[in-house]
């Protein structure tokens, strides 16, 4: 009675909760469905190098009783299972250390309980208890067998598509020149080679341009790839730019290729070509005047009369047109080609004269603080001295010696 009402109680009190328990389950189980079965495997491998690693660890060698039993010990122990656990993944292994952690209790219970009757690792555990791999020739969620013939899976000449693992469809999908539901036929571009015995020979390969075959040459083909054309039993290249079937967009022009055709860009010269080159235009473009069968770039600074009307602008002629520059000995300011000024091009004699002796100066108070060795008294004139060019410095003369400056002037 006391058993049934403390269970009731518990049921009682975890009823609000029920769904969200259900749905954190629900995604537990997801989360180990998912993981792909490589990953699986890959664990599964890790773990049994980490098995045979430490096979032998704590054995000295010398066959005594005492270490037989301490081997025997260890070999079951969970410290050897630890040791194990803790080397399966890389830490960068993401994939890897979740899939771990999510299946600890598995794992722990193949070590203790049955390694014996399950020796296989990754069958116990990947196919069986997660349900995330096949056993070989299987595929899907159910792992039903792959299409299989003489040879074996897919007749030995392809791969079942998820093969091995709870995805895929189980097609075939067929090496390099064979086709088929089981890859027995040859594919297109690929012929049967006559074998010395009964049995049916290997596909090679026809001619590049033939579809259908009966050998390696260009003379043996049964139909041809597209952009091609059968000819005596040899495939053509059928000359697209020729005909009506290319298809090029405005200032492009047909090119024919083996099997195919590109479309190229025209010369800048020409609006609208028929080939490569100025030659080829169908008409000049702006800036090109056709002389002989050519379109040529227009020297504009030497047919106008004054192709750059501003003051003290020269004209620089440009493939397919020109701009405007300032003269040689001008520069550009608030779009006024003024000339260049020197140092000292724009200042007053009298200015000119209190520069120097303020420099001279400053070179005097230098060497009177140096004699001095730091007296405070030489320090300040020098200082001041200093201040005194530099407030010359920032005026708007300043402006003008520091442009001669960074000119070289």
């Amino acid at each position: 009675n006391i058993s049934y009402k403390r269970t009731f109680l518990i049921m009682w009190l975890a009823w609000p909760f029920l769904p969200a328990l259900v749905l954190l389950s629900e995604l537990s189980v997801v989360k180990v469905q998912t993981a792909p079965c490589q990953t699986c495997r890959k664990l599964t491998e890790s773990f049994i190098k980490g098995l045979e690693k430490t096979a032998n660890k704590n054995f000295g060698g010398g066959n005594t009783a005492w270490e037989e039993e301490k081997l025997a010990k260890y070999a079951h122990s969970e410290t050897r299972l630890l040791e194990i656990v803790e080397g399966a993944c890389e830490k960068t292994e993401f994939e890897c250390n979740k899939l771990l952690e999510q299946i600890e209790d598995q794992v722990e219970t193949w070590w203790f309980h049955r390694q014996q009757e399950a020796p296989d690792l990754f069958d116990w555990l990947c196919i069986e208890e997660l349900r995330l791999c096949c056993p070989p020739g299987r595929y899907g969620p159910e792992c039903k067998e792959c299409p299989s013939g003489p040879g074996g899976v897919c007749g030995g000449l392809g791969r079942c598509e998820g093969e091995g693992t709870r995805l895929g469809d189980g097609e075939c999908v067929c090496d390099p020149g064979y086709s088929g539901h089981l890859c027995q036929n040859c594919a297109d571009g690929y012929y049967r080679e006559k074998s010395s015995n009964d049995s049916s020979g290997a596909c090679a390969a026809c001619y590049h341009s033939c579809k259908r075959c009966k050998g390696p040459q260009d003379y043996k083909c049964l139909d041809c790839k597209p952009g091609w054309i059968l000819h005596d039993n040899k495939c053509v290249d059928n000359d697209e730019c020729g005909t009506e079937l290319a298809r090029c967009p405005s200032n492009t022009y047909c090119h024919n290729t083996d099997g195919s055709y590109e479309c190229r860009g025209c010369d800048p010269a020409c609006v609208g070509c028929m080939g490569s080159g100025p030659a080829r235009c169908k008409k000049c473009a702006r800036g090109y005047r056709l002389k002989g069968a050519k379109c040529l770039d227009i020297d504009e600074c030497s047919e106008r009369a004054i192709a750059c009307p501003g003051l003290n602008e020269a004209c620089i002629n440009e493939e397919g047109s020109f701009h405007c520059d300032c003269a040689d000995g001008f520069i550009r300011r608030d779009s006024i080609f003024d000339p260049e000024k020197g140092l000292f091009d724009d200042m007053t004699d009298d200015e000119i004269l209190v520069l120097q002796q303020m420099f001279f100066g400053v070179i005097i108070c230098a060497i009177a603080t140096l004699a001095a060795k730091g007296d405070m008294v030489f320090t300040a004139i020098f200082i001041g001295g200093v201040a005194a060019m530099a407030g010359y410095w920032l005026t708007e003369k300043g402006d003008y010696m520091l442009d001669g400056f960074l000119k070289g002037r």
